[in-house]
């Protein structure tokens, strides 16, 4: 009965973020950036990122919360699991719906900036202690990002339509079909715009809702996470490196098998590093400063299967930077070799420890 109740309350969490981040708090955002002017490469990286990664920056906030963060780990495991879901399955599906010419700014910008993002978060756990300055090191790192972007200017936008603008227009048609899982889907949808009004004129109310949503949310997946684990008698952070990693990327799948279909499959790699490095700088970065300034100290972290995980994913990167220099291009033969590869991972997490 505990385990059935901690399944049922987890998936319906996580039905309910992909409504609230895909439908209101996006497009919030979406709104924000446009009337603050903000530049297309900008505004994805930071606001469009902060939308799709926020219920893993919410886990992680919450696992530092709950049970006087003595769970933490269950919110880092949520992001490097999400990260290896992101490099693998996103960019592995995107290439089999569609092989993707990529262009040399992803090899050269994002994952490099991604590589350093890895490279700083395997040097955090080796001592297994997150002190203050290096929590602030990861924001620093992001700014560093951000400021990057600025001033990359020779890849605005090409002025194909707004790939937030795609997704909806998809999920629009979605809503429009008669199946029971699309009808039902639609009317929660109505039920919560009851609440956030429509989210491309009241963008800041559904910003500050999305947001109050997402955290209550994200704390119930981490309670009932932790049941779940409890009853099979396994470590936390399994749950989180794969269950709770891939059910909150499942809407980043979705959109970046939108564009893919596109024939934008450059944008859905791109897409999937880029929000990689937001979850891992700031998803962790942010919680962590904010824990630690309210309750100073350190954090502890860093069991063996996060660092392994971790060392995984940089291994990841390798693959994928070995595919994308291969004519710049990722073919439907190396997108089904990095699905399959996140198979194995999946069960080694469950079964080689």
């Amino acid at each position: 009965m505990t385990l059935a109740l901690s399944i049922s309350v987890m998936a319906i969490c996580i039905y309910l973020l992909a409504i609230i981040t895909d439908d209101y708090f996006i497009v919030s955002l979406d709104q924000i950036s446009k009337r603050f002017n903000i530049p297309s490469d900008v505004a994805g990286a930071s606001l469009m990122a902060m939308g799709s990664s926020a219920p893993e920056l919410f886990i992680a906030l919450m696992a530092l919360v709950i049970a006087g963060g003595t769970h933490g780990d269950v919110g880092i495991g949520t992001i490097v699991g999400s990260a290896i879901f992101n490099i693998l399955m996103i960019t592995g599906v995107s290439a089999v719906i569609r092989p993707a010419t990529i262009t040399w700014r992803v090899i050269v910008r994002d994952l490099l900036m991604y590589t350093l993002s890895l490279a700083l978060l395997i040097g955090a756990f080796y001592d297994g202690q997150i002190s203050l300055w290096e929590a602030a090191l990861f924001l620093g790192l992001y700014g560093v990002y951000i400021i990057i972007l600025f001033n990359w200017r020779a890849f605005a936008a090409d002025g194909n339509q707004n790939p937030v603008e795609a997704v909806h227009e998809e999920l629009d048609r979605e809503r429009q079909q008669t199946g029971i899982y699309f009808r039902i889907t639609a009317l929660v949808s109505r039920v919560i715009g009851f609440f956030m009004g429509d989210p491309a004129q009241s963008f800041w109310r559904a910003f500050a809702v999305s947001i109050i949503f997402i955290a209550m949310l994200s704390y119930f997946l981490v309670e009932y996470a932790l049941v779940f684990s409890e009853a099979l008698s396994i470590p936390p952070v399994i749950v989180a490196l794969t269950l709770l990693a891939a059910g909150t990327s499942i809407p980043d799948l979705f959109a970046s098998s939108v564009v893919a279909r596109q024939g934008r499959g450059d944008m859905a790699v791109a897409n999937a590093v880029g929000s990689n490095v937001f979850d891992i700088l700031v998803g962790l970065g942010l919680p962590w400063l904010l824990v630690l300034l309210v309750e100073g100290g350190t954090i502890h972290v860093g069991t063996e299967d996060l660092f392994t995980s971790t060392l995984l994913l940089l291994g990841t990167v390798v693959l994928l930077f070995v595919f994308l220099t291969t004519h710049h291009k990722l073919s439907r033969l190396e997108g089904i070799i990095l699905i399959l590869t996140y198979g194995l991972y999946i069960v080694w997490v469950w079964f080689g420890n």
